[in-house]
Protein backbone atom coordinates (compact mmCIF):
# COMPACT_ATOMS: atom_id res chain seq x y z
CA UNK A 1 0.00 0.00 0.00
CA UNK A 2 1.06 3.51 -0.85
CA UNK A 3 0.32 7.16 0.77
CA UNK A 4 1.13 8.14 4.30
CA UNK A 5 4.83 7.61 5.71
CA UNK A 6 5.92 8.47 9.34
CA UNK A 7 9.41 7.98 9.93
CA UNK A 8 11.20 7.63 13.72
CA UNK A 9 12.85 11.59 12.85
CA UNK A 10 9.02 12.27 12.61
CA UNK A 11 8.26 11.09 16.01
CA UNK A 12 11.03 12.62 17.24
CA UNK A 13 9.93 15.80 16.39
CA UNK A 14 6.39 15.11 17.71
CA UNK A 15 7.58 13.99 20.67
CA UNK A 16 11.02 16.40 21.33
CA UNK A 17 10.60 19.59 19.32
CA UNK A 18 6.83 20.64 19.65
CA UNK A 19 5.88 19.34 16.12
CA UNK A 20 1.98 19.96 15.99
CA UNK A 21 0.78 16.00 14.05
CA UNK A 22 -1.78 17.30 11.01
CA UNK A 23 -4.13 14.73 9.34
CA UNK A 24 -2.94 14.32 5.44
CA UNK A 25 -6.03 15.15 3.48
CA UNK A 26 -5.03 12.65 0.80
CA UNK A 27 -4.48 9.35 3.28
CA UNK A 28 -8.26 10.49 5.07
CA UNK A 29 -9.94 10.13 1.67
CA UNK A 30 -8.39 6.39 1.43
CA UNK A 31 -9.45 5.68 4.83
CA UNK A 32 -13.06 6.94 4.19
CA UNK A 33 -13.28 5.14 0.96
CA UNK A 34 -12.07 2.01 3.24
CA UNK A 35 -14.76 2.26 5.47
CA UNK A 36 -17.65 2.85 2.29
CA UNK A 37 -16.49 -0.35 1.13
CA UNK A 38 -16.26 -2.19 4.20
CA UNK A 39 -19.87 -0.77 5.01
CA UNK A 40 -21.30 -2.39 2.15
CA UNK A 41 -19.36 -5.60 2.04
CA UNK A 42 -19.71 -6.69 5.40
CA UNK A 43 -23.53 -6.77 4.41
CA UNK A 44 -24.92 -10.69 4.07
CA UNK A 45 -21.16 -11.85 4.91
CA UNK A 46 -19.72 -13.39 8.18
CA UNK A 47 -16.38 -11.46 8.74
CA UNK A 48 -14.51 -12.07 12.28
CA UNK A 49 -15.16 -9.24 14.69
CA UNK A 50 -17.93 -7.32 12.99
CA UNK A 51 -20.94 -10.41 13.24
CA UNK A 52 -18.57 -12.87 14.90
CA UNK A 53 -17.29 -13.11 18.59
CA UNK A 54 -13.50 -12.30 19.55
CA UNK A 55 -10.64 -15.03 19.97
CA UNK A 56 -11.81 -18.80 20.58
CA UNK A 57 -15.44 -17.26 20.40
CA UNK A 58 -15.29 -16.43 17.03
CA UNK A 59 -17.21 -19.46 15.86
CA UNK A 60 -20.29 -17.68 17.67
CA UNK A 61 -22.14 -15.73 15.41
CA UNK A 62 -24.15 -11.82 16.95
CA UNK A 63 -27.00 -11.13 15.74
CA UNK A 64 -27.63 -7.61 14.26
CA UNK A 65 -29.38 -5.96 17.61
CA UNK A 66 -25.99 -6.71 19.41
CA UNK A 67 -23.08 -5.70 16.54
CA UNK A 68 -22.64 -2.42 18.51
CA UNK A 69 -22.47 -3.87 21.91
CA UNK A 70 -20.28 -6.16 20.72
CA UNK A 71 -17.37 -3.54 19.86
CA UNK A 72 -17.71 -1.99 23.40
CA UNK A 73 -17.94 -5.23 25.19
CA UNK A 74 -14.14 -5.82 23.69
CA UNK A 75 -13.06 -2.52 24.64
CA UNK A 76 -14.37 -2.77 28.02
CA UNK A 77 -13.37 -5.95 28.72
CA UNK A 78 -9.84 -6.04 27.76
CA UNK A 79 -9.08 -3.08 29.78
CA UNK A 80 -7.62 -5.35 32.41
CA UNK A 81 -3.85 -3.90 32.40
CA UNK A 82 -1.74 -4.11 36.21
CA UNK A 83 1.39 -2.00 37.31
CA UNK A 84 2.52 1.40 36.64
CA UNK A 85 1.37 3.82 33.83
CA UNK A 86 3.46 4.51 30.44
CA UNK A 87 5.09 7.99 30.69
CA UNK A 88 3.21 10.14 28.51
CA UNK A 89 6.10 9.85 26.29
CA UNK A 90 5.54 6.55 25.42
CA UNK A 91 1.80 7.03 25.34
CA UNK A 92 2.24 9.70 22.68
CA UNK A 93 4.63 7.67 20.58
CA UNK A 94 1.81 4.29 20.84
CA UNK A 95 -1.00 7.00 19.81
CA UNK A 96 1.44 8.27 16.69
CA UNK A 97 2.04 4.63 16.21
CA UNK A 98 -2.30 3.67 16.01
CA UNK A 99 -2.37 6.45 13.87
CA UNK A 100 0.39 5.33 11.50
CA UNK A 101 -1.30 2.13 11.34
CA UNK A 102 -5.19 3.55 10.62
CA UNK A 103 -3.80 6.21 8.01
CA UNK A 104 -2.93 3.10 5.66
CA UNK A 105 -6.35 2.48 4.86
CA UNK A 106 -6.61 -1.00 5.88
CA UNK A 107 -8.46 -1.41 8.93
CA UNK A 108 -12.07 0.04 7.46
CA UNK A 109 -12.48 2.47 10.52
CA UNK A 110 -14.33 5.57 11.12
CA UNK A 111 -12.16 8.24 10.00
CA UNK A 112 -13.21 10.02 13.75
CA UNK A 113 -11.21 7.46 15.47
CA UNK A 114 -8.03 9.06 13.46
CA UNK A 115 -9.54 12.50 13.86
CA UNK A 116 -10.00 11.82 17.97
CA UNK A 117 -6.42 10.51 18.53
CA UNK A 118 -4.67 13.50 16.57
CA UNK A 119 -6.31 15.87 19.20
CA UNK A 120 -5.26 13.50 21.86
CA UNK A 121 -1.79 14.00 20.69
CA UNK A 122 -1.50 17.39 20.01
CA UNK A 123 -3.86 18.63 23.04
CA UNK A 124 -1.67 16.68 25.29
CA UNK A 125 -4.33 13.92 26.63
CA UNK A 126 -2.43 11.08 27.65
CA UNK A 127 -4.68 7.46 28.24
CA UNK A 128 -3.90 5.48 31.08
CA UNK A 129 -1.91 2.73 29.83
CA UNK A 130 -0.42 0.08 32.67
CA UNK A 131 2.74 -1.33 31.71
CA UNK A 132 1.81 -5.13 32.03
CA UNK A 133 -0.78 -6.77 30.16
CA UNK A 134 0.10 -7.71 26.59
CA UNK A 135 1.43 -10.68 25.04
CA UNK A 136 2.30 -9.15 21.63
CA UNK A 137 -0.04 -11.38 19.98
CA UNK A 138 -3.61 -10.15 18.58
CA UNK A 139 -1.13 -7.25 19.02
CA UNK A 140 -1.21 -4.77 22.79
CA UNK A 141 -4.82 -5.84 22.90
CA UNK A 142 -4.71 -4.79 26.71
CA UNK A 143 -2.85 -1.32 26.51
CA UNK A 144 -4.76 -0.75 23.54
CA UNK A 145 -7.98 -1.70 25.19
CA UNK A 146 -6.70 1.04 27.37
CA UNK A 147 -6.30 3.96 25.07
CA UNK A 148 -9.72 2.75 22.99
CA UNK A 149 -11.55 3.12 26.79
CA UNK A 150 -10.42 7.04 26.65
CA UNK A 151 -11.80 7.13 23.37
CA UNK A 152 -15.33 6.10 23.92
CA UNK A 153 -15.54 8.74 27.03
CA UNK A 154 -14.02 6.12 29.96
CA UNK A 155 -10.99 5.76 31.76
CA UNK A 156 -8.81 8.06 32.64
CA UNK A 157 -6.42 10.23 31.31
CA UNK A 158 -3.57 12.05 32.18
CA UNK A 159 -3.98 15.58 31.42
CA UNK A 160 -2.17 19.09 32.48
CA UNK A 161 -0.35 17.62 35.29
CA UNK A 162 -3.31 15.38 36.56
CA UNK A 163 -4.82 12.26 35.92
CA UNK A 164 -8.80 13.00 35.10
CA UNK A 165 -12.13 11.39 33.79
CA UNK A 166 -11.52 11.02 30.34
CA UNK A 167 -15.32 12.25 29.99
CA UNK A 168 -14.61 15.66 31.65
CA UNK A 169 -11.64 16.40 29.66
CA UNK A 170 -13.16 15.56 26.35
CA UNK A 171 -16.06 17.70 27.98
CA UNK A 172 -13.51 20.55 28.43
CA UNK A 173 -11.80 20.42 25.42
CA UNK A 174 -15.57 20.30 23.26
CA UNK A 175 -14.50 17.08 22.16
CA UNK A 176 -16.97 14.12 21.56
CA UNK A 177 -15.94 10.28 22.21
CA UNK A 178 -15.89 7.78 19.48
CA UNK A 179 -19.00 6.27 17.91
CA UNK A 180 -19.20 2.47 16.82
CA UNK A 181 -19.89 2.24 13.22
CA UNK A 182 -18.60 -1.72 12.32
CA UNK A 183 -15.20 -2.87 13.75
CA UNK A 184 -14.06 0.34 15.52
CA UNK A 185 -13.70 -1.29 18.81
CA UNK A 186 -11.68 -4.57 17.47
CA UNK A 187 -9.44 -2.41 15.35
CA UNK A 188 -8.95 0.00 18.22
CA UNK A 189 -7.78 -2.45 20.37
CA UNK A 190 -5.81 -4.77 17.66
CA UNK A 191 -2.45 -4.03 16.92
CA UNK A 192 1.13 -3.47 17.49
CA UNK A 193 1.09 0.32 18.60
CA UNK A 194 1.95 0.03 21.70
CA UNK A 195 4.91 -1.82 21.48
CA UNK A 196 6.17 -0.02 18.30
CA UNK A 197 5.61 3.63 20.28
CA UNK A 198 7.86 2.25 22.66
CA UNK A 199 10.19 0.78 20.69
CA UNK A 200 9.91 3.73 18.46
CA UNK A 201 11.40 6.23 22.17
CA UNK A 202 13.64 3.58 22.51
CA UNK A 203 15.22 3.83 19.20
CA UNK A 204 16.00 7.71 19.56
CA UNK A 205 17.41 7.08 23.27
CA UNK A 206 19.33 4.41 21.73
CA UNK A 207 20.99 6.42 18.90
CA UNK A 208 21.93 8.79 21.08
CA UNK A 209 23.58 6.70 23.53
CA UNK A 210 25.84 5.39 20.33
CA UNK A 211 26.92 8.96 19.57
CA UNK A 212 27.65 9.53 23.15
CA UNK A 213 29.77 6.30 23.44
CA UNK A 214 31.85 7.43 20.29
CA UNK A 215 32.62 11.00 21.86
CA UNK A 216 34.03 8.61 25.49
CA UNK A 217 35.73 6.42 23.03
CA UNK A 218 37.97 9.13 21.32
CA UNK A 219 37.84 11.06 24.87
CA UNK A 220 39.18 8.22 26.82
CA UNK A 221 41.88 7.83 23.90
CA UNK A 222 43.08 10.98 24.16
CA UNK A 223 43.31 11.10 28.58
CA UNK A 224 45.16 7.49 27.75
CA UNK A 225 47.23 8.84 25.25
CA UNK A 226 46.54 5.87 22.63
CA UNK A 227 48.26 6.10 19.49
CA UNK A 228 45.29 6.69 16.84
CA UNK A 229 45.66 3.90 14.10
CA UNK A 230 43.15 1.99 15.93
CA UNK A 231 40.88 4.23 14.27
CA UNK A 232 42.79 4.02 11.08
CA UNK A 233 41.23 4.00 7.46
CA UNK A 234 43.19 1.31 6.27
CA UNK A 235 42.56 -0.64 9.50
CA UNK A 236 38.94 -0.76 9.64
CA UNK A 237 38.39 -0.74 5.63
CA UNK A 238 40.21 -4.34 5.41
CA UNK A 239 37.33 -5.45 7.34
CA UNK A 240 34.06 -5.81 5.39
CA UNK A 241 31.57 -4.18 7.74
CA UNK A 242 29.74 -0.86 7.58
CA UNK A 243 29.07 -0.86 11.34
CA UNK A 244 32.58 -0.63 12.35
CA UNK A 245 33.84 1.61 9.53
CA UNK A 246 31.00 4.03 10.34
CA UNK A 247 32.28 3.65 14.36
CA UNK A 248 35.63 4.57 13.11
CA UNK A 249 34.96 6.92 10.82
CA UNK A 250 32.93 9.05 13.04
CA UNK A 251 35.90 8.96 15.95
CA UNK A 252 38.21 10.44 13.53
CA UNK A 253 35.52 13.58 12.76
CA UNK A 254 35.28 13.62 16.49
CA UNK A 255 39.06 13.30 17.03
CA UNK A 256 39.92 16.45 14.91
CA UNK A 257 42.12 18.53 16.08
CA UNK A 258 43.38 16.38 19.53
CA UNK A 259 46.19 17.33 20.53
CA UNK A 260 46.49 14.18 22.50
CA UNK A 261 46.39 11.01 20.32
CA UNK A 262 49.99 10.29 19.41
CA UNK A 263 51.10 8.91 15.45
CA UNK A 264 52.82 5.44 15.57
CA UNK A 265 55.24 6.56 13.36
CA UNK A 266 56.28 9.23 15.05
CA UNK A 267 57.29 7.37 17.98
CA UNK A 268 57.42 3.46 18.02
CA UNK A 269 58.22 3.38 13.78
CA UNK A 270 61.20 6.34 14.07
CA UNK A 271 64.29 4.24 14.62
CA UNK A 272 65.85 7.82 16.26
CA UNK A 273 63.30 7.36 18.87
CA UNK A 274 62.88 3.50 19.67
CA UNK A 275 65.53 2.78 21.26
CA UNK A 276 63.72 1.99 24.63
CA UNK A 277 64.10 -1.61 25.92
CA UNK A 278 60.99 -1.13 28.65
CA UNK A 279 58.66 0.94 27.00
CA UNK A 280 57.33 3.80 28.82
CA UNK A 281 53.68 4.26 27.11
CA UNK A 282 51.91 1.20 26.27
CA UNK A 283 52.17 -0.18 22.25
CA UNK A 284 48.59 -0.87 22.43
CA UNK A 285 46.22 0.42 24.47
CA UNK A 286 43.15 -1.82 26.13
CA UNK A 287 40.93 -3.27 24.63
CA UNK A 288 37.77 -1.23 26.18
CA UNK A 289 39.86 1.75 23.86
CA UNK A 290 41.45 0.05 21.06
CA UNK A 291 38.51 -1.77 19.85
CA UNK A 292 35.96 0.45 20.17
CA UNK A 293 35.01 0.29 16.52
CA UNK A 294 34.69 -3.40 16.21
CA UNK A 295 32.63 -3.21 19.63
CA UNK A 296 30.63 -0.31 18.65
CA UNK A 297 30.39 -0.90 14.80
CA UNK A 298 27.69 -4.32 15.10
CA UNK A 299 26.02 -1.77 18.05
CA UNK A 300 25.37 0.60 15.32
CA UNK A 301 24.40 -2.08 12.71
CA UNK A 302 21.82 -3.42 14.62
CA UNK A 303 20.32 0.34 15.76
CA UNK A 304 20.28 0.69 12.23
CA UNK A 305 18.30 -2.13 11.39
CA UNK A 306 16.12 -1.55 14.42
CA UNK A 307 15.34 1.94 12.83
CA UNK A 308 14.28 -0.13 9.52
CA UNK A 309 12.19 -2.17 10.67
CA UNK A 310 10.32 0.42 13.54
CA UNK A 311 9.60 2.68 10.48
CA UNK A 312 8.69 -0.61 8.37
CA UNK A 313 6.00 -0.93 11.40
CA UNK A 314 4.73 2.29 11.84
CA UNK A 315 3.28 1.90 8.06
CA UNK A 316 1.68 -1.24 8.36
CA UNK A 317 -1.93 -2.39 8.59
CA UNK A 318 -1.13 -4.27 12.36
CA UNK A 319 -4.56 -5.76 12.84
CA UNK A 320 -7.24 -8.25 11.36
CA UNK A 321 -8.90 -8.35 9.37
CA UNK A 322 -7.02 -6.32 6.65
CA UNK A 323 -9.66 -4.22 4.72
CA UNK A 324 -8.43 -4.20 0.47
CA UNK A 325 -10.93 -2.25 -1.30
CA UNK A 326 -8.25 -2.67 -4.32
CA UNK A 327 -9.18 -6.14 -4.15
CA UNK A 328 -12.46 -6.25 -3.39
CA UNK A 329 -11.78 -8.29 -0.45
CA UNK A 330 -11.26 -8.51 3.43
CA UNK A 331 -8.06 -11.17 4.12
CA UNK A 332 -7.92 -12.68 7.49
CA UNK A 333 -4.42 -13.19 8.85
CA UNK A 334 -2.24 -12.06 11.82
CA UNK A 335 -0.41 -9.13 11.05
CA UNK A 336 -0.98 -7.81 14.81
CA UNK A 337 1.45 -10.49 15.72
CA UNK A 338 4.24 -8.61 17.10
CA UNK A 339 7.34 -10.32 16.33
CA UNK A 340 9.11 -7.87 14.10
CA UNK A 341 9.33 -5.43 17.10
CA UNK A 342 9.96 -8.34 19.86
CA UNK A 343 12.88 -9.74 17.71
CA UNK A 344 14.84 -6.27 17.23
CA UNK A 345 13.52 -5.18 20.62
CA UNK A 346 15.65 -8.20 22.32
CA UNK A 347 18.42 -7.21 19.93
CA UNK A 348 18.29 -3.24 20.91
CA UNK A 349 18.84 -4.57 24.14
CA UNK A 350 21.29 -6.96 24.15
CA UNK A 351 23.24 -4.06 22.29
CA UNK A 352 22.42 -1.44 24.32
CA UNK A 353 24.12 -4.15 27.16
CA UNK A 354 27.04 -4.56 25.04
CA UNK A 355 27.85 -0.87 25.35
CA UNK A 356 27.31 -0.14 29.03
CA UNK A 357 29.44 -3.08 29.64
CA UNK A 358 32.10 -1.01 27.69
CA UNK A 359 31.30 2.20 29.36
CA UNK A 360 32.24 0.07 32.54
CA UNK A 361 35.36 -0.83 31.29
CA UNK A 362 36.40 2.31 30.33
CA UNK A 363 35.41 3.76 34.08
CA UNK A 364 37.40 0.84 35.66
CA UNK A 365 40.47 1.79 33.62
CA UNK A 366 40.15 5.36 34.71
CA UNK A 367 39.63 4.11 38.45
CA UNK A 368 42.43 2.04 38.62
CA UNK A 369 45.51 3.55 39.37
CA UNK A 370 47.37 0.38 38.99
CA UNK A 371 45.95 -0.03 34.81
CA UNK A 372 46.54 3.31 34.00
CA UNK A 373 49.47 4.65 35.65
CA UNK A 374 48.74 8.45 34.95
CA UNK A 375 45.66 9.03 37.35
CA UNK A 376 45.10 9.20 41.24
CA UNK A 377 43.12 5.93 42.77
CA UNK A 378 39.50 6.96 41.77
CA UNK A 379 40.42 10.34 40.55
CA UNK A 380 40.99 11.78 44.09
CA UNK A 381 42.40 14.99 43.90
CA UNK A 382 41.99 15.23 47.94
CA UNK A 383 44.07 13.33 50.67
CA UNK A 384 44.64 9.34 49.69
CA UNK A 385 42.94 7.22 52.94
CA UNK A 386 41.25 10.74 53.89
CA UNK A 387 39.18 11.44 50.83
CA UNK A 388 37.45 8.78 48.70
CA UNK A 389 36.57 10.56 44.77
CA UNK A 390 34.16 8.37 42.77
CA UNK A 391 35.19 5.46 44.39
CA UNK A 392 31.75 4.66 45.66
CA UNK A 393 30.49 6.09 41.64
CA UNK A 394 32.22 3.02 40.53
CA UNK A 395 29.63 0.94 42.79
CA UNK A 396 26.75 2.42 41.06
CA UNK A 397 27.91 1.72 37.93
CA UNK A 398 29.12 -1.75 37.74
CA UNK A 399 25.67 -2.67 39.70
CA UNK A 400 23.75 -0.97 37.42
CA UNK A 401 25.60 -2.88 34.67
CA UNK A 402 24.97 -6.13 36.26
CA UNK A 403 21.28 -5.28 36.26
CA UNK A 404 21.30 -5.18 32.73
CA UNK A 405 23.22 -8.13 31.95
CA UNK A 406 20.43 -10.42 33.66
CA UNK A 407 18.15 -8.06 32.03
CA UNK A 408 19.77 -9.38 28.39
CA UNK A 409 18.53 -12.85 28.05
CA UNK A 410 16.11 -12.48 25.36
CA UNK A 411 11.84 -12.10 25.89
CA UNK A 412 11.37 -12.90 21.73
CA UNK A 413 11.35 -16.94 22.74
CA UNK A 414 9.29 -16.49 26.32
CA UNK A 415 6.22 -17.33 24.44
CA UNK A 416 3.69 -19.02 26.66
CA UNK A 417 0.07 -20.48 25.06
CA UNK A 418 -2.71 -18.63 26.54
CA UNK A 419 -6.28 -17.74 25.60
CA UNK A 420 -7.11 -21.54 24.90
CA UNK A 421 -4.41 -22.02 23.18
CA UNK A 422 -5.83 -19.17 19.87
CA UNK A 423 -2.92 -17.69 20.90
CA UNK A 424 -0.63 -20.85 20.86
CA UNK A 425 2.32 -18.94 20.07
CA UNK A 426 3.11 -15.24 20.75
CA UNK A 427 5.91 -12.61 20.57
CA UNK A 428 5.57 -10.85 23.96
CA UNK A 429 6.97 -8.06 22.16
CA UNK A 430 5.55 -4.93 24.85
CA UNK A 431 7.64 -6.74 27.32
CA UNK A 432 10.68 -6.95 25.11
CA UNK A 433 10.27 -3.37 24.39
CA UNK A 434 9.94 -1.98 27.93
CA UNK A 435 12.66 -4.35 29.00
CA UNK A 436 14.51 -2.73 26.42
CA UNK A 437 14.13 0.58 27.85
CA UNK A 438 14.75 -0.50 30.95
CA UNK A 439 18.40 -1.43 29.90
CA UNK A 440 18.29 2.16 27.60
CA UNK A 441 17.17 4.17 31.14
CA UNK A 442 20.48 1.92 32.57
CA UNK A 443 23.01 3.29 30.25
CA UNK A 444 22.09 7.23 30.56
CA UNK A 445 23.04 6.40 34.63
CA UNK A 446 26.44 4.68 33.49
CA UNK A 447 27.09 6.81 31.11
CA UNK A 448 26.58 10.10 33.43
CA UNK A 449 28.91 8.56 35.56
CA UNK A 450 31.40 7.89 32.56
CA UNK A 451 31.04 11.39 31.95
CA UNK A 452 32.11 12.95 35.12
CA UNK A 453 34.58 10.54 35.51
CA UNK A 454 36.46 12.20 32.22
CA UNK A 455 35.94 15.46 33.10
CA UNK A 456 37.76 14.89 36.21
CA UNK A 457 40.71 12.78 34.93
CA UNK A 458 41.01 15.57 32.39
CA UNK A 459 41.67 17.90 35.14
CA UNK A 460 44.01 15.75 36.86
CA UNK A 461 45.96 15.65 33.80
CA UNK A 462 45.20 19.05 32.80
CA UNK A 463 44.70 18.15 30.09
CA UNK A 464 41.60 20.15 28.50
CA UNK A 465 43.41 22.72 26.10
CA UNK A 466 44.78 18.95 24.35
CA UNK A 467 41.25 17.86 23.48
CA UNK A 468 39.81 17.69 20.38
CA UNK A 469 37.29 20.67 20.26
CA UNK A 470 34.18 18.03 19.82
CA UNK A 471 35.32 16.36 23.38
CA UNK A 472 36.18 19.68 24.48
CA UNK A 473 33.15 20.94 24.35
CA UNK A 474 31.44 18.27 25.98
CA UNK A 475 34.19 18.36 28.69
CA UNK A 476 32.84 22.01 29.67
CA UNK A 477 29.11 21.21 29.39
CA UNK A 478 29.74 18.48 32.36
CA UNK A 479 31.87 20.42 34.10
CA UNK A 480 28.65 23.02 33.72
CA UNK A 481 26.91 20.90 35.82
CA UNK A 482 29.25 19.17 37.68
CA UNK A 483 32.61 21.58 38.40
CA UNK A 484 36.00 19.98 39.59
CA UNK A 485 36.03 18.64 43.01
CA UNK A 486 38.54 17.67 45.47
CA UNK A 487 36.40 16.87 49.10
CA UNK A 488 33.86 14.31 49.32
CA UNK A 489 30.66 15.58 48.25
CA UNK A 490 27.43 13.74 47.36
CA UNK A 491 27.22 12.37 43.61
CA UNK A 492 23.75 11.24 43.40
CA UNK A 493 22.12 15.38 42.26
CA UNK A 494 25.17 15.14 39.97
CA UNK A 495 24.61 11.75 38.31
CA UNK A 496 20.79 13.22 37.99
CA UNK A 497 21.71 15.90 36.16
CA UNK A 498 24.17 14.92 33.53
CA UNK A 499 21.61 11.91 32.92
CA UNK A 500 19.02 14.76 32.16
CA UNK A 501 21.10 16.43 30.28
CA UNK A 502 22.56 12.92 28.35
CA UNK A 503 18.76 12.38 27.10
CA UNK A 504 18.35 16.13 25.66
CA UNK A 505 21.69 16.61 24.23
CA UNK A 506 22.20 16.30 20.69
CA UNK A 507 25.73 15.46 19.91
Amino acid sequence: MEGYYITVSDIKDYLFKGRSFSLPPEAMKRVEECYAFLKDFARDRVIYGINTGFGPMAQWRVEEDDLKALQYNIIRSHATGAGEPLQPLYVKAAMLARVGTFLQAGSGIHPEVIRLLAEFINRGIYPFIPQHGSVGASGDLVQLAHIALTLIGEGEVFYKGEWRKSAEVLRQCNLKPISIHIREGLSATNGTSVMTGIAAVNQIYAERLLELALHQAVWMNEIAGSYDDWMSIPLNASRRHSGQQYAAQRMREIAQGSGSLLKREHYLYNKELNGEKLFSRKVQAYYSLRCTPQILGPIQETYSNSRNVIERELNSVCDNPVIDPASNNVYHGGNFHGDYISLEQDKVKIATVRLTMTAERQLNYLFHHKINEILPPFLNLGKLGLNYGMQACQFTATSTTAESQTLAMPNYVHSIPNNNDNQDIVSMGTNSALLCKRVIDNAYQVMAIHCIALAQATDCLKMEEKLAPATRRLYREIRELVPLFIEDTPFYNDIASVERYLREKEL
